[in-house]
């Protein structure tokens, strides 16, 4: 009996565990990508053993996809060759890892997930585990099926209200980040819930335990409920019945309560995620990029955001503004109903699938002195390209907003089409 992620290691270990404790726990799925897999391989080869059971394996090319480079096609030959002798079922060229493994029904309530990249704490949005590891660490886990796990001590984020038009869930995290900082959540379980959680689909749940990352935490998590179990069976395969596991009688170690009610838009200005100020505070700093996109906020409810609120119109002309849909799946929803079309017309760039421009490698690079008005959920220096280039996190409202603009621009006063 306790927090959501001691109910949830209980049930993995067969018995009451508590916060403090070392745990030895069978994982269900172990991911990497095209940047952390070869060094996984490595890992592999030193170990000497065969892979423990190959269906836990699942691997993504992502991060640099198409390859932009030798070294990214060296890599992506790596994966490709070590697949084919392993004859692993799951490899994916489909968009952004963690937005396919929940598409793909890898993700259920209750499971244990870990990830070589350090946003596998979305996983949480469907009330699993999921954590970022070493590369070597997942190199292990394809041997034994199992990692050490230290219970951590919970913070609990109770939300309740609701947020005013123009006023989404990136600006709520975003304004948590900066309640909390960048280190205020350090090998903590930072568990989100209130009746604005309650209320939101899935699509913006998933961004409170995407960024929990950005704020220090070994993971982020949302209890199951009605909406995971909707979500569960109608966008993904995963096959039922799903457990709703839910704290029982939890100890926390701190609980921070907001109310959104009076919320405005927010940005977490350059350097640091935690540098967070209300949007009027940084209105009107021109920007040469606008990217919408990444693991945080490029699904089609995003895009539609966006979609809408340009419309019939043309974005800056001297503003770069690059759309990057999370997945194939996404990706072709959004041009089934048109919005890829809209967002064109509009003089977006609308790349493949994949992270794109958030680690800067290709997809929308930034040269010195520009800079970013972005979705992604991280703005370190050099994060995009340049070091001395600045990255500025915001909504996808306020991005396509921005994008009007050429400066960061309040939403509130577009939202007509919406």
């Amino acid at each position: 009996m306790g927090t959501l992620i001691e109910e949830i290691f209980s049930r993995k270990a067969g018995r009451p565990v508590q916060a403090g404790e070392i745990l030895l726990l069978d994982v269900d799925y172990i991911m990497s990508h095209d940047n952390t897999t070869p060094l996984a391989i490595k890992a592999f080869r030193d170990i000497g053993k065969p892979i423990f059971d190959k269906n836990k394996i699942v691997l993504h090319l992502d991060h640099a996809y198409p390859a932009p480079n030798i070294l990214a096609a060296e890599n992506h030959r790596k994966i490709m060759d070590f697949v084919k002798e392993q004859e692993l079922p799951y490899l994916f060229q489909q968009g952004v890892c963690h937005q396919v493994m929940i598409e793909e029904g890898f993700v259920t309530p209750g499971s244990i997930l870990i990830g070589a990249d350090s946003h596998s704490n979305t996983y949480g949005a469907l009330g699993a585990f999921g954590t970022g590891l070493g590369s070597t660490e997942i190199g292990v886990a394809w041997v034994t099926g199992k990692c050490w796990f230290k219970v951590p001590e919970t913070i609990r984020v109770e939300l309740r209200g609701q947020t005013q038009p123009g006023v989404y869930a990136k600006d709520v995290m975003i304004h948590i980040a900066g309640l909390l900082g960048m280190d205020g959540g350090t090998y903590r379980s930072v568990e989100f819930g209130g009746e604005y959680i309650d209320k939101l689909p899935m699509h913006e749940r998933i961004i409170f335990p995407n960024m929990s990352t950005e704020i220090g935490a070994k993971c982020g998590l949302i209890a199951a409920d009605d909406e995971t179990i909707r979500y569960l069976e109608n966008e993904t395969p995963a096959k039922g019945p799903f457990e709703r596991i839910v704290p029982v009688n939890p100890r926390y170690e701190r609980v921070l309560e907001i109310d959104v009610s009076a919320l405005t838009p927010q940005v977490a200005c350059h350097p640091d995620v935690d540098n967070v100020k209300p949007l009027a505070q940084v209105e009107g700093l021109e920007v040469q990029e606008v990217y919408v996109g990444t693991c945080t906020n490029a699904r089609y409810e995003d895009l539609e955001i966006v979609a809408n609120m340009l419309k019939g119109k043309k974005v800056n002309p001297h503003t770069r503004v690059i759309v990057t849909p999370a997945s194939a799946r996404i990706y072709k929803r959004a041009m089934k109903n048109g919005l890829i079309e809209i967002l064109m017309d509009a003089g977006c760039t609308v790349t493949g699938t994949g992270c794109g421009a958030c680690i800067g490698r290709h997809g929308g690079v930034l040269a010195p002195g520009e800079r970013a008005l972005t979705t992604m959920n991280r703005n370190f220096v050099g994060r995009m390209g340049s070091p001395l280039s600045e990255i500025y996190l915001a909504s996808p409202a306020t991005a396509a907003a921005t994008a009007l603009t050429g400066k960061i621009t309040d939403p509130r006063g577009y939202l007509e089409n919406i």
